[in-house]
């Protein structure tokens, strides 16, 4: 087994008990390039450890949820599909035909919504920004002009 995952890390810094079957879910979701959601992570962390089961990796992505360590989005397809929790912000653009998820960051896009926020006499601190679209040469639309 080479170093630990950078989510591995994360729960021992925060001070977590990692079991074998932990270690697996936290190296399966470190290593996702997508989104998966719980069925998926379990489908991956069994291929690894066949005797973990789909209620311990519900029990370990809420526990690492609740620590602050993942992020759970909904995307619209009624799952709830995690990413690790990170210090870069980014958004996401979702095709709704494929499900596939685009990260992408917009200095335009965060400067509108802290103007935006300011018009209103606020500051702002956080906020999520999901697009969902469709590949522009599948528009639905008949293709006619």
């Amino acid at each position: 087994m080479t170093g630990l995952s950078r989510i591995e890390a994360l729960c021992i810094e925060k001070g977590m008990k990692m079991t074998g079957q932990r270690r697996v879910i936290a190296r399966v979701l470190s290593e996702a390039s997508d989104h998966p959601y719980v069925e998926e992570v379990y489908r991956r962390a069994v291929q690894i450890d066949p005797r973990i089961s789909i209620a311990t990796v519900y029990r370990t992505v809420r526990l690492f949820e609740e620590a602050n360590i993942l992020e759970r989005h909904d995307f619209g397809d009624g799952r709830s599909r995690y990413e690790e929790a990170g210090d870069s912000h980014h958004d996401h653009l979702i095709d709704v035909q494929s499900g596939k998820v685009i990260e992408f960051r917009s200095s335009e896009i965060e400067s509108l919504q802290r103007a935006i926020a300011e018009t209103y006499g606020y500051r702002l601190i956080g906020h999520r920004l999901e697009l969902f679209g469709v590949p522009i040469d599948d528009r639905g639309d008949g293709g006619g002009g």
